[in-house]
């Protein structure tokens, strides 16, 4: 089994090599990290005319004398010197270039290369630590809006940050504030002065790291294991019965509803949800399930502490605060979309006016629908809603079915 997969191995190498003998001028992208690069891609390196890399990389290598180099600071800068040049280049690049990495930005400026990839910087950190990483989510803050990257680092349980100067650990970590992580920091992996830190993000926040560098965020509860890397995020099934839910006298938002509102907040991993007048919290569990971060508040401490079991029970974590809204909001990071369960107006246009891509709002008295959807108007929200009636089905004896009608809510929703 061994020969055979050296045959298999030796056979893809020799048509890769065969495939870069094509007209795109012979490009190679090297992977670099603390090994030796592979025979045939050192090949490649000493045939090279034209070498691109950071400097760092240019100065670890063996680059010949006559190739012309070409430091890689604007990315876009580099690949036209390599659509430009008229020999053999050499790209090198941190880890698996294939990975998060410019492969993809070489073919799509309509450059194909060979690609000669080292360990990638996530799985070194991750063995550095001592971690499995095939239940991670890996993310990336590197030259990107970093919300959607924390957004995963508080609703996941292990996930691997590709960080950049201005979005490395010490932001991170003061944005992960009030959720229970711990860091680990792999800073400059594979060089000399290599560091691996565990700390608090409290910690984290108040120290300068070295570049560059990759966060790990872990949560006390294991990540689920799964047969797929990275593993299915959404669920299964969701608007999931009542009874799958501690709740209180009924005060819980139906199925039907919860089903509706649902399809208009659109959760998924990258994005907070915040669930204003939780109750039993299932819109932030549900949301939770698909991938979400999810902020559950209420002023009731019984409710707070349902909503808590209910996101242990279905093994999410739900950020639950006790405290009244509107006035605890301004404190919470900004939302991406927003389900307001209890409050009245004012709730409403305090989340409207966070910038959020949806708002949905659920009431019990159709005298209140014009307050929400005016608050919704007056932050230029495209504004919806429906009342939600559903019947459903009850035995009765001798196997025959009757209809048992649920009391009526009324839905408004608004988007961007």
């Amino acid at each position: 089994m061994g020969d055979d997969a050296a045959t298999v191995r030796e056979a893809a190498q020799a048509g890769a090599r065969t495939s870069a003998a094509s007209p795109t001028r012979g490009v190679t992208v090297i992977g670099v990290d603390d090994r030796p690069p592979a025979a045939w891609a050192a090949e490649r390196l000493a045939g090279a005319t034209l070498v691109v890399g950071a400097a760092r990389h240019l100065d670890a290598l063996a680059v010949p004398a006559r190739a012309a180099r070409h430091v890689l600071g604007d990315v876009a800068a580099g690949i036209d010197a390599i659509r430009r040049h008229p020999g053999p280049a050499v790209v090198l690049a941190s880890g698996d270039p294939g990975f998060f990495g410019i492969v993809r930005l070489l073919r799509e400026r309509g450059v194909d290369a060979e690609v000669a990839p080292a360990v990638s910087s996530v799985a070194s950190a991750f063995a550095l630590a001592g971690h499995s990483w095939d239940d991670a989510v890996v993310v990336s803050a590197h030259g990107r809006d970093p919300r959607r990257a924390i957004n995963a680092c508080r609703a996941l349980p292990k996930v691997a940050v590709l960080t950049a100067p201005g979005s490395g650990p010490a932001e991170i970590a003061t944005a992960l504030r009030g959720w229970p992580r711990r860091l680990v920091v792999a800073e400059r992996i594979g060089a000399p002065d290599q560091r691996i830190t565990e700390c608090t993000p409290e910690q984290a926040a108040s120290r300068a790291w070295a570049d560059p560098n990759v966060v790990l965020t872990l949560a006390e509860r294991p990540a689920p294991r799964g047969w797929a890397a990275p593993r299915r995020q959404g669920p299964e099934r969701w608007a999931l019965p009542e009874e799958s839910f501690d709740h209180r006298d009924g005060m819980i938002t139906k199925a039907e509803v919860r089903a509706l509102a649902l399809a208009h907040l659109g959760p998924g991993v990258g994005d907070l949800v915040w669930d204003l007048g939780c109750g039993s919290g299932s819109v932030a569990v549900e949301c939770a399930r698909f991938g979400a971060a999810a902020l559950a508040v209420d002023r009731d401490g019984g409710q707070c502490d349902r909503a808590r079991r209910n996101a242990a029970a279905h093994d999410v974590e739900v950020r639950v605060v006790h405290a009244d809204a509107p006035a605890c909001l301004a404190g919470l990071p900004d939302p991406d979309t927003v389900f307001v369960g209890g409050g009245g107006p004012d709730v409403v246009a305090e989340a409207a006016g966070r910038g959020a891509r949806s708002v949905v709002v659920a009431l019990a008295a159709v005298d209140r629908v014009p307050a929400a959807r005016d608050a919704l108007r007056a932050r230029s929200y495209d504004v919806g809603g429906m009342t939600v009636t559903a019947s459903r089905f009850a035995d009765l004896p001798g196997g025959a079915t009757r209809l048992a009608a649920t009391n009526p809510v009324f839905l408004v929703w608004g988007h961007r």
